[in-house]
């Protein structure tokens, strides 16, 4: 899940990569313990030692341009623009709680430090799914990509990623950040459309797709198709309200960009030609299905590397609420 963007190594001294290279070791060793560490008190004073250490450390000059890819707790993501990347990560306290942190740090053309901290308010959001919010109330996750669109001029970072909720329920988060005209982070923005189900309903500021902690539901980007692909999920036990009994059934949703929207598609394989395309022979969309799952596995990969190998023995997942 460690995506890291493209960094101009020639913005840096070799002097600053010296300094970067020093700090970030000192670095390593309590963002490693943020997770691993056995004990909760442990991991918490390991996320505070590192949260202040990780600020002055981007105090530097031109830090934008140094990548931290020794951060292996750490996610890192550039946008495509580049023109800035988010930093996020998860503490665990118990069988009963976790939260996410994080930061957005601007590409800034004097190379001083421009940070936006993200405040996870998961917990006390009533309607997420319709609510706009900012960096000091965010829907916490760790995200592993960033889809760059634009409409009527204004630009739009699709973010993708996932928190592990509770210790029966993984989510899959869709989100859109934009910048509004003072530069301030926006959360959330209603242009998940869904228009063309057979049932439509009002379009949504952002999507989560909920699932069986186990059941290893993926959500993924494809450049080809520009559309965002996802497991459709049935109930295992027939109970579809019960989102700890929800698994893939091996057919894709999806969400295609049109007209300044991410419209719904049910079912990826039906969704409507566009006027003058030419219909997919049926072996071309087996190959196509492949693809989107090979897409897709690759999405599975990156966060399983997000994950240590030596977790803290006889400590499960922990959820931010019941279930």
């Amino acid at each position: 899940m460690l995506l890291i963007g493209t960094v101009n190594a020639q913005n840096l001294t070799l002097t600053e990569v010296k300094e970067f290279a020093n700090r970030e070791d000192s670095l390593k060793k309590f963002s490693f313990d943020i997770v691993n560490a056995r004990e909760a008190g442990q991991r918490f004073r390991a996320d505070s030692i590192f949260t202040k250490m990780l600020v002055r450390t981007l105090k530097l000059k031109n830090s934008f341009y140094y990548p931290f890819d020794s951060l292996q707790t750490i996610s890192r993501i550039y946008a495509p623009d580049n023109s800035f990347r988010i930093f996020t990560w998860q503490v665990e306290k118990d069988e009963t709680f976790n939260r996410q942190h994080g930061a957005i740090q601007m590409n800034t053309p004097d190379g001083s430090l421009k940070l936006f901290p993200l405040i996870d308010r998961s917990e006390v959001v009533a309607s997420p799914l319709d609510t706009i919010m900012n960096n000091k109330w965010w829907i916490g996750n760790i995200y592993y990509r960033i889809i760059q669109k634009e409409s009527n001029g204004k630009k739009y970072y699709t973010l993708l990623g996932y928190d592990e909720y509770t210790m029966k329920v993984t989510r899959k988060w869709i989100d859109v950040l934009s910048f509004d005209n003072n530069g301030e982070p926006v959360f959330g923005t209603p242009i998940f459309s869904f228009k063309e189900d057979s049932i439509p309903k009002p379009a949504q500021t952002r999507f989560v797709l909920d699932f069986k902690k186990d059941g290893r539901a993926r959500v993924q980007y494809d450049d080809e198709m520009d559309m965002i692909l996802f497991d459709h999920l049935i109930s295992e036990t027939n109970e579809p309200q019960k989102k700890y009994t929800l698994i893939p059934d091996g057919d894709y949703e999806g969400f295609k960009w049109n007209n300044g929207q991410w419209v719904h598609v049910n079912k990826v394989f039906t969704f409507k030609l566009e006027d003058g395309q030419a219909p997919v022979p049926e072996p071309l969309d087996m190959d196509k299905r492949q693809q989107i799952e090979n897409i897709l596995n690759g999405t599975r990969q990156r966060e399983e590397k997000t994950t240590p190998a030596a977790k803290p023995k006889n400590v499960k997942p922990k959820p931010k609420g019941k279930v």
